[in-house]
């Protein structure tokens, strides 16, 4: 056995709860905490040997005897769950439109075109993980889309509200419109940017609890925009 950075044969040996007992069983197994410095948090201000000395301080080495499962690693609740967010992936958002004008569903330039996130598109995401004793359960929402349409302005504060004759009425909480129409875009379809932000919360069984980054979703979709052509006439007193 080697004996960490800075101790004495004594101090390693001091390690190992009543050792001693065990000198003469020669199938038992002593576990032994280990630390890689490959997982060491990102932006941990410290020293590795600053990190291994206290994990070491705080987790002992555990003897089993034969035929015994081996103890479970306990992992903290916010390792945890920074560990299971970053399995997670959380789809891009998908949109409807209206109005939709024609054989290529086309809205007008100057016309409130309603936008709504379609059941595709999460407004909550919610993981669980368990290990050891421990469980994390971390938690994603968002409030609205963030729309950038090309050639036109979106005043978005919601997830939008599927267009109807009975929701017109009413109202949405997310709309574009759109001051060009598409036909100076390949083929014809104006380019709209949509995002989705989540903000990220954990708690979990040991107590822990917290925040961990905003993530966002990006990606861009297309919507055919027409002109609606119109000739005024001069009128005349002939018949």
């Amino acid at each position: 056995m080697s004996t960490t950075r800075g101790d004495t044969w004594d101090d390693y040996k001091a390690r190992f709860p009543d050792y001693e007992s065990y000198a003469d069983d020669t199938k038992g197994r002593w576990y032994i905490p280990v630390c890689d410095s490959r997982y060491m948090a990102d932006g941990d201000e410290r020293d590795f040997g600053e990190v291994m000395a206290d994990y070491y301080a705080n987790n002992s080495p555990v003897y089993v005897p034969a035929g015994s499962a081996p103890p479970e690693p306990v992992i903290d609740g916010t390792t945890l769950a920074r560990a299971a967010w970053d399995a997670v992936t959380i789809p891009t958002a998908m949109i409807g439109y209206n109005p939709m004008v024609g054989d290529l569903q086309a809205t007008i330039v100057g016309w409130d075109t309603w936008i709504w996130a379609t059941g595709d598109t999460p407004k909550e995401v919610r993981v669980t993980a368990t290990a050891g004793p421990v469980t994390a359960t971390i938690t994603a929402t968002a409030s609205m889309l963030t729309l950038q349409p090309k050639d036109g302005v979106a005043k978005c504060t919601g997830f939008g509200i599927p267009w109807s004759e009975g929701n017109d009425r009413i109202g949405t909480d997310c709309v574009i419109v759109f001051d060009r129409s598409s036909a100076h875009f390949k083929d014809s379809v104006t380019p709209v940017d949509v995002k989705v932000s989540y903000a990220i919360t954990y708690s979990a069984t040991d107590g822990a609890a917290g925040s961990l980054n905003t993530h966002t979703t990006s990606t861009t979709t297309t919507i055919p925009v027409a002109e609606i052509q119109t000739i005024i006439v001069r009128p005349t007193d002939e018949p």
